[in-house]
């Protein structure tokens, strides 16, 4: 409680505070010359007589007032109280003018620029010449007293002066901490944000690849038995295949379930030659003249992924939007690359055959991953998918 009463108290003065500072300097300054202080400056008096006391304020009043505006034009206020402490100096010496000027150099250094810090400090060390020089010639070359005067000077205005950077300085230090941590901060949130992102990219590609092509499977080989006259062996033959891509996007719903409870495996399920030949016989129980070798030995397991996956995304478009047409795939192993290749020709789209093109566009994502080349587009009568991957276990 009293913590956040002693907070709020310190706003409201930050606040008021160029009102408040020259308000208690002026009533300093009537204390001051009630209680007598003047002549601190008298080897410099050039009053020909006796002067109260009371006339110290006609400098240090006017000089409240000028601190008035030291945050608007600290420079100038400097300049204007400087010039009543000189004349201060030589006439009444009183304190309430001293007391203004430094709080109106402190001012000047704290919000100045380091070049205009180093003037002012240049500044500074002529006066204290300049002063030591007047000191000497009023003091009649009585050079001990003209260096105290000098050293005094120099002392109270010098530490006024390294405070007042001092301080400036923690502050932009305390400004340069506060900066690096906001960017921390943003930096540490584009991260999440990146990595959720990539989260749900990886999610999305694994579902497409992995759940899409089955469920799509069995679409399109139950519209196929339903498309052609009742046969019994044709349709337990489409049965089967539906119930095989069934069981095989239930397997990859559970992997993919226990890896994003756990979090202990990859969230990519692995492909085989295995799935090599149930997509081929596949896509010829759909109708397909496929045409494809055995596939691809002895490449590292990236871009056997990759091969496999191209290869399972190229047949189903061909059984979803070219129904009977005739298939290429080939895949080259060349010394430090692997072509892969599958055009078809002829063939008609099914019905409602409509596509968003990820597959497609997630394919090329995964080729460039791996820094290949991919690219699928149409070709005389027909589609073709390409890519070319890097492989350095192939000799």
């Amino acid at each position: 409680m009293h913590g956040r009463e002693r907070s709020q108290r310190g706003a409201w003065y930050q606040r008021h505070r160029w009102l408040l500072d020259p308000f208690a300097m002026a009533a300093l300054s009537v204390v001051f010359a009630a209680l007598g202080f003047h002549g601190i400056w008298g080897p410099f008096s050039v009053a020909g007589s006796e002067l109260s006391p009371w006339w110290a304020l006609a400098f240090a009043l006017p000089a409240c007032a000028l601190a008035l505006a030291k945050r608007r034009h600290p420079l100038i206020v400097l300049a204007l109280v400087s010039a009543l402490f000189i004349a201060d100096m030589l006439t009444i010496g009183g304190i309430g003018t001293l007391v203004v000027l430094l709080d109106v150099l402190w001012t000047a250094v704290f919000v100045a620029q380091p070049r205009t810090r180093r003037i002012l400090s240049w500044l500074l060390v002529g006066a204290v010449i300049v002063l030591f020089v007047a000191a000497l010639l009023a003091t009649g070359g009585e050079f001990p007293a003209a260096f105290v005067i000098a050293l005094q000077f120099g002392a109270i205005f010098g530490t006024d002066y390294w405070w007042a950077v001092a301080v400036s300085q923690a502050n932009e230090l305390a400004e340069l901490h506060r900066l690096r941590a906001e960017e921390v901060q943003r930096q540490a949130a584009q991260d999440r944000e990146s990595a959720v992102r990539r989260e749900r990219e990886s999610m999305a590609r694994e579902l497409h690849d992995t759940i899409a092509g089955h469920v799509m499977a069995m679409a399109i080989r139950s519209e196929a038995a339903l498309s052609i006259a009742p046969d019994e062996r044709a349709d337990r033959a489409a049965l089967q295949a539906v119930r095989t891509a069934g069981l095989d996007a239930h397997t990859a719903l559970r992997t993919m379930i226990a890896v994003l409870r756990d979090g202990e495996s990859d969230l990519a399920v692995p492909l085989g030659p295995a799935d090599w030949d149930r997509a081929v016989d596949g896509a010829r129980r759909s109708g397909l003249a496929v045409h494809a070798g055995a596939p691809p030995q002895g490449l590292s397991a990236p871009v056997e992924q990759a091969v496999l996956r191209i290869v399972r995304e190229a047949l189903t478009n061909c059984e979803r939007h070219a129904a009977g047409a005739v298939v290429e795939v080939q895949v080259d192993q060349e010394p430090g690359w692997v072509r892969v290749t599958i055009e078809s020709r002829g063939g008609s789209p099914r019905a409602q055959a409509t596509g968003s093109g990820w597959g497609l566009s997630m394919l090329g994502e995964r080729v460039r991953a791996l820094e290949g080349t991919f690219s699928a587009g149409p070709v005389a009568d027909g589609w073709s998918v390409r890519a070319a991957i890097p492989d350095g276990r192939h000799p």
